[in-house]
């Protein structure tokens, strides 16, 4: 078990949201060791070639992806899409089962600024504003009143900042390797 007490930042948010982007400033603004980012694309589109299906295999899979990242010293920032329909309860399963801290974050961006971002996206020609429109689900907050709003007027800068302080990261050493680290 490691030393100090890992944390769990999960952010959400629909498709061009600037999810994947922030969750990188958060790295880079932490430090490159230390912090593990695990991305819902990555695991259920790369990994996986899973569809985005009720009780896909993605879904308990980045569970187990998160929690042994944070028993074993990482802190963890998860991003995706992640719909509550789909993934509330894993999430939930998430948030209970940590044994640090865990704050949640959702992108709180309207279809039209969505659609602009989508635009600067190096994937933005792997789906179209029409498909993007069939995902996209204003609002699509967890029960509980757990998730913190990130406003669509906040730069990634001024997220990044308001994530790090929000979630205790910002007081957390960085920079330095954890015994084994390479």
């Amino acid at each position: 078990m490691p030393a100090t007490q890992t944390s769990l930042v999960v952010i959400r948010g629909n498709s061009g949201s600037g999810k994947t982007t922030l969750a990188k400033a958060i790295r880079e603004a932490y430090g490159q060791r230390g912090l593990a980012i695990v991305s819902q694309d990555v695991v259920r589109r790369e990994m996986l070639r899973e569809l985005d299906v009720p009780g896909g295999v993605n879904i308990g899979l980045i569970k187990t992806i998160c929690l042994h990242a944070l028993t074993h010293g990482h802190h963890v920032v998860l991003e995706g899409i992640l719909t509550g329909s789909r993934y509330g309860g894993m999430l939930d399963g998430l948030r209970r089962d940590h044994q640090g801290p865990a704050t949640f974050f959702y992108m709180d961006v309207p279809w039209e600024e969505t659609l602009l971002r989508h635009e600067t996206r190096p994937q933005r020609s792997q789906f179209t504003p029409q498909q993007m429109a069939e995902w996209f689900k204003e609002r699509d907050l967890l029960p509980g009143g757990y998730e913190h709003l990130l406003d669509h007027s906040l730069s990634v800068e001024g997220a990044t900042q308001h994530i790090l302080q929000t979630s205790g990261l910002a007081s957390t050493p960085s920079g330095s390797p954890r015994p084994g680290a390479m």
